[in-house]
């Protein structure tokens, strides 16, 4: 029985791949120095594979930026709007299409992110015209790591998105074609991609599918069925696997049983129905491999390997061992890197470290569970009963269990839910006490975390400074930033949060039931890395989280500040969460630690609170079908943090990088006062969603990408204040940046913001309406 992978973390042990990029960005290494840390990296994440006995490590997992970003430089499908930059490196302008790129007579917009099915990775979004012509790169990524690795003795499984996977996550810069129209030109590419691994020795190709999780479509199927015959047909020396994560194969398994494949991977995390669905198939032939997804490559908990060796023992009494390899439910990607670096942390709950296992770990034990299997001897293997016995002692422990927690969500009425007035009366009064101008401008919370401000909080983590030297460095911040919204006249000002290290962190290290790691980085997108709070039990607040430092802001004007919270559903989403209980309960307990926050933010004074959910669609389960369920606690939840307060205090949400056209309703039904929502990459297209509803509540529209470093012009922020005006009436828009501001410098966030405010203070104007 082999043992597989699906891909390993690429950032590093210590973000080594962060940090090369940053600096390569910055013009402090040059492409050769980023290139040999790159191979460093990779080298050392194939030899850990093969120590844990893995027989073929993953190759092209690796990636300086993004995966769906390296096919579309290998297919060639760039955008037109790029073509000006011929004069930069081929990594220069891998970089672009995802920075953008800005000199004295170019100012080039990124290409856009969205989050990669339901986690909080992003991926580049492909752009696909009637006439766009795929041409495979004659230096392939895929053909090239696979080179590398056998160039020190390892042989790979490369790793590829399938074709119907690359261009379904895309999307049409045109009317008039949909992009599955383009199947058969790209499927070419791919043969040609196909004959140059094999060309090379390479033996089997791992394709992910994953959006066959996502609902059926006979269209989709049918491409399925054409491309996978033909990759057979036209390259017949390698071996496809085709992969699925995240959920089920539903509908398309029929299909996916009767093609040509060497091996077939389930997530049995997500799905565990669909092994018996396989397993009494009439499809299933005789000479297919099952790769089982026991492992978790989505959370962080030790491996239950009760339930790990069912899946397995009842796929060997069917097809026999040596038609089964055991895998890690999707690419390791999304966890981090190395368990055994918090031995040290004094930050970690160290009592739960036996119940966590991260990617090295993972890869433990699946050997384990090898062992375990080959012995013969399941249930009284050592490995078996010590795993059995750190399950047990979670589910035991009196730091998971908190009555009086679950006694505060059992005791949840309707009414916790609910708003006092309707919005329309609210407004009245809000506008009468806020006494804000038309199209009032804001910023979405963060202003940039620099060197100095990182610098500081290391010095006091480390005990270097004291708590007073540290917050009196913060109020200066704080005081500075205040200062410069008021001198360019911003309507709503933040304090600018300088003291968070993470809009999630930040609230996770000051919650009951929840701990941190030292080194459980995560990669987010490109270089920006997360470390996502650890839920192991029931949530509750101990104190105020963030009034000390909003009031202080507020004490230092008298404009509005903004009180700056990040909702439950987005702590829920980016945390790894406890799987002891259904996440709607883990919400509801975040939403009640939430909704004391505000109320107390509200006893301070402070009129306006933004409670960011940014993460609310992409909790959405993959299947239609099961939307509802989901969309209606999450609103709930949201609502029973943000409803405690009176007509008077103004709410906002955040949201960004989300398709809102068919959950619009439940967006509306959050009954916040103001949402702000990106909209400069898609140039306003989002907000058609809110258009076309006729959203009856307040709205920011985004009118500056903010994950590029590109200053925007005036005239470009006036041109999205009229499309949106032309779409939502102007008496219900604010104006304000797609996102927070943390990972801008200084000098771009002022220019930016300055353009920003000037822009509407001139749309004002031009619209001729009183302020």
């Amino acid at each position: 029985m082999k043992i597989t992978t699906l891909g390993y973390p690429r950032i590093g042990k210590k973000r080594e791949l962060k940090k090369a990029n940053e600096q390569f960005w910055a013009g402090k290494i040059n492409e050769q120095e980023l290139q040999t840390v790159a191979s460093e990296l990779k080298a050392e994440h194939w030899n850990i594979q093969k120590e844990n006995l893995v027989e073929q490590p993953t190759s092209n997992d690796f990636s300086f930026y993004d995966q769906v970003l390296d096919l579309i430089v290998d297919f060639n499908c760039i955008p037109k709007r790029f073509q000006p930059i011929h004069h930069l490196s081929p990594l220069q302008k891998y970089f672009a299409l995802a920075r953008g790129y800005q000199d004295n007579e170019l100012n080039i917009n990124a290409m856009s992110m969205t989050k990669w099915f339901d986690t909080n990775y992003h991926y580049i979004v492909p752009e696909f015209y009637k006439k766009t012509h795929f041409k495979l790169s004659e230096s392939p990524k895929a053909v090239q790591e696979y080179t590398e690795a056998k160039a020190i003795g390892i042989d790979t499984k490369v790793t590829l998105i399938g074709p119907l996977s690359f261009l379904l996550l895309g999307k049409e810069k045109e009317q008039g074609f949909h992009r599955l129209e383009l199947i058969h030109q790209l499927k070419e590419e791919y043969i040609k991609l196909l004959n140059k691994l094999c060309d090379l020795g390479a033996t089997e190709v791992q394709f992910h599918e994953p959006i066959l999780a996502k609902d059926y479509n006979e269209e989709i199927n049918f491409a399925l069925k054409t491309v996978y015959n033909e990759f057979k047909k036209r390259a017949s020396k390698i071996n496809v696997c085709v992969v699925n994560f995240f959920d089920c194969y539903g509908d398309y398994l029929p299909t996916i049983l009767q093609l040509p494949l060497s091996s077939l991977h389930l997530d049995l995390t997500r799905c565990g129905e669909q092994l018996k669905d396989v397993l009494s198939s009439q499809y299933l032939n005789n000479s297919l491999t099952l790769s089982l997804g026991v492992v978790d490559g989505r959370n962080i908990w030790k491996n239950d390997f009760k339930k790990s060796l069912q899946f397995i023992s009842s796929a060997i009494d069917v097809v026999g061992k040596e038609r089964i390899e055991i895998s890690t439910s999707c690419s390791l990607l999304h966890v981090p890197y190395d368990l055994e670096l918090e031995e040290s942390s004094t930050k970690i709950n160290q009592s739960i470290i036996p119940w966590l296992s991260f990617a090295k770990q993972k890869l433990q034990e699946l050997k384990e569970l090898q062992e375990i299997v080959e012995s013969g001897s399941i249930y009284t293997h050592p490995l078996f009963i010590k795993n059995q016995e750190i399950i047990q002692s979670r589910k035991d422990s009196d730091q998971v269990h908190h009555q009086e927690v679950k006694n505060r969500v059992d005791t949840l009425i309707d009414t916790d839910a609910l708003r006092s007035s309707p919005f329309k009366e609210r407004k009245e009064i809000q506008k009468n006490i806020l006494q804000l101008p038309l199209l009032p401008t804001t910023t979405i919370g963060s202003f940039p975390q620099t060197k100095e401000v990182r610098q500081q909080r290391n010095l006091f983590i480390k005990g270097k400074i004291t708590k007073n030297e540290y917050d009196t460095f913060l109020k200066e911040q704080i005081k500075e930033a205040i200062l410069f919204q008021e001198q360019i006249d911003m309507d709503v000002l933040v304090h600018g949060e300088f003291e968070r290290n993470d809009m999630v962190e930040y609230f996770g290290e000051q919650l009951e039931g929840v701990t941190f790691s030292s080194f459980g980085w995560v990669q987010s997108y490109g270089s920006r890395c997360v470390k996502p709070p650890i839920i192991f039990g029931d949530v509750s607040r101990k104190k105020p989280m963030t009034v000390e430092w909003t009031s202080y802001a507020q004490s230092l004007t008298n404009k509005p500040v903004k009180g700056m919270l990040t909702g439950p559903i987005t702590i829920l989403q980016w945390s790894f969460v406890r799987d002891d209980q259904p996440r709607k309960t883990t919400c509801e307990q975040i939403s009640l630690a939430i909704r004391d926050e505000v109320l107390d933010l509200e006893a301070a004074g402070i009129k306006v609170i933004q409670i960011d959910e940014p993460a609310l669609r992409e909790g959405l389960p993959l299947r239609k079908d099961a939307w509802e369920e989901y969309l209606t606690w999450a609103v709930n939840a949201f609502r029973i943090s943000s409803c405690g307060v009176n007509d008077a205090t103004q709410i906002h949400t955040h949201m960004c990088y989300s398709q809102f056209n068919d959950i619009i309703q439940h967006i509306a039904n959050l009954d916040a006062d103001v949402i702000t929502i990106e909209c400069s990459r898609a140039q306003m297209k989002l907000l058609d969603a809110f258009s076309d509803f006729r959203y009856p509540n307040e709205i920011g529209p985004g009118v500056y990408d903010i994950h590029s470093p590109n200053v925007p012009s005036k005239y470009d922020i006036i041109d999205f204040i009229n499309k949106a005006k032309r779409r939502i009436p102007v008496d219900q828009l604010w104006v304000n940046p797609d996102c927070g501001l943390k990972t801008r410098g200084w000098k771009e966030t002022k220019a930016a913001l300055e353009v920003m405010v000037e822009a509407t203070q001139k749309a004002r104007e031009l619209f001729e309406i009183a302020v």
